[in-house]
């Protein structure tokens, strides 16, 4: 009997990971990756809008799709997709993608028919335009960057650029919907809950709430659960066979869980490559309660996982992020002294200074992008003196900050009241600087394990296998 494969997809904010799964060992056999350089400028300008262009991811997730072994692809049962929860695109159904031979193309901005991603680091929506919206029928709070506040937005400052579309989801819902030609998009109960406005408990869409509001409701896509599948394929693509069923997008923090999660109950997950996220899952019999409309967001929150439990998470905006403008930093220092330095030498240089010092008095706070339960706060230097501006202490010291900044969101103490006595270490940011590797050991005090090769790739791949 011949193998089977699933493929397992990542759409991730920087770059699009794919594996292809034997189904009898769980393992990958084959990966791909490939960066989709897809930032594009806002008209809002940097420090307010962050968009992205959908041609270019969709061009690297083809990409990195073709390069799998194509005997082991006339294989594959089943696909399962994920990617970076909250944005929102936009695109006129039956324009917006179309066969160029086998390769499946998404229709550019310029053409009119696929709008921009408006990504989950998106910042038009303010505390002050927040605040105007309706409260939420929801256990989840709501943030900018999340596509029901950023499609208020746009409502009631660009209605125009709404009046092109009639269809709308995440990145990954449309690179679903396009896999399989789908009419109205379909969308898993972890990707609506990241939207804002959805009620986890019952499922459904604050509808009439929004309704009333002035909200275009005819944008909110059917829901089903995590696992559940949104349609098959139409015809051969790359060598994977029409029909094969395309599970409806999951969220990237949800997959990148269960692929790591070897004791569930017991371990937490700490993810950090752009942003930054430690979660674990509830007990089985955990239920969030509704927000009150004059509590806050909280540091901590419920997100849907599978099976209907819930993870436990503390989201930080402020990860990877804040060490790449650190190196970024750097070199153009550097340049700016006559000099060119090359990234990866940054990276190696400071990371080597880094690990020197065990310790630095320097304090750093490197919350640049404020957090969705503090937006208005910014990152801060103290405790400055003679003796600890040197790159080590300050690459030790910003390692330091993005740990702390965690610990402060989830608590140790948190986590052992729930059970959990240790953390499994994932993601790019994470799993390549021992830096952060000690201060996660340090702060937390708990057995540290990481994990390379568990992305959220694998997992979309695996929760494909959930049911079977």
């Amino acid at each position: 009997m011949s193998a089977e494969y699933v493929l397992g997809v990542d759409i991730g904010t920087t770059s699009v990971k794919v594996n292809l799964i034997d189904i009898s060992t769980k393992k990958p056999i084959a990966r791909q990756t490939k960066d989709t350089r897809a930032d594009c400028p806002s008209e809002l300008g940097p420090a307010a809008g962050n968009k992205q262009d959908a041609a270019r991811i969709a061009s690297a997730f083809h990409g990195c799709v073709s390069r799998l072994p194509r005997d082991k692809l006339k294989l594959v049962t089943s696909i399962g997709v994920c990617g970076q929860m909250h944005g929102v695109v936009l695109w006129k159904q039956g324009s917006a993608w179309g066969y160029q031979g086998e390769r499946l193309e998404l229709s550019t901005q310029a053409s009119g028919s696929v709008s921009a991603v408006y990504t989950w680091q998106d910042n038009r929506c303010t505390p002050a335009f927040l605040a105007s919206l309706p409260h939420p029928d929801s256990h989840l709070g709501m943030s900018s960057g999340f596509g029901i506040p950023t499609l208020f937005w746009m409502a009631r400052n660009k209605p125009e650029r709404l009046e092109k579309y009639n269809r709308a989801g995440t990145i990954m819902d449309l690179i679903v919907a396009m896999l399989c030609q789908l009419d109205e998009p379909v969308m898993s109960v972890q990707n609506a809950a990241s939207w804002g406005y959805f009620n986890c408990v019952s499922a459904q869409w604050n509808k009439e709430l929004l309704q009333e509001a002035g909200f275009p409701v005819h944008f909110l896509p059917k829901v089903i659960p995590a696992g559940g599948v949104a349609g098959t394929l139409k015809q051969a693509w790359l060598g994977i066979p029409a029909g094969t069923p395309v599970g409806a997008a999951l969220g990237d923090l949800q997959c990148s869980v269960f692929a790591n999660l070897v004791r569930p109950g017991f371990d937490a997950v700490m993810n950090i490559s752009t942003s930054g996220q430690l979660g674990f899952v509830m007990q089985k019999e955990f239920q969030p309660e509704n927000k009150l409309a004059d509590e806050s967001i909280s540091s901590v929150q419920y997100f849907p996982y599978f099976d209907g439990q819930y993870l436990a998470v503390a989201a930080s905006l402020n990860g990877g992020n804040s060490l790449a403008l650190f190196v970024k930093i750097l070199q153009q220092w550097a340049q700016e002294l006559g000099f060119s330095v090359p990234q990866d030498k940054v990276w190696t240089r400071i990371l080597d200074l880094g690990a020197a010092h065990e310790s630095t008095t320097l304090e750093i706070t490197p919350t640049l992008l404020g957090e969705r339960h503090n937006p208005e706060v910014r990152g801060t230097v103290s405790n400055i003196d003679q003796s600890n501006l040197g790159l080590g202490c300050v690459t030790r010291a910003l390692c330091q900050g993005v740990i702390a900044n965690l610990l402060k969101m989830m608590p140790k103490e948190f986590l052992v009241s729930h059970g959990v006595d240790r953390i499994v270490g994932v993601g790019s940011a994470l799993t390549r600087n021992p830096v952060l590797q000690s201060e996660v050991s340090k702060q937390y005090a708990l057995p540290l394990e990481v994990l390379t090769g568990g992305d959220a790739a694998l997992g979309a791949g695996l929760s494909r296998l959930l049911h079977v």
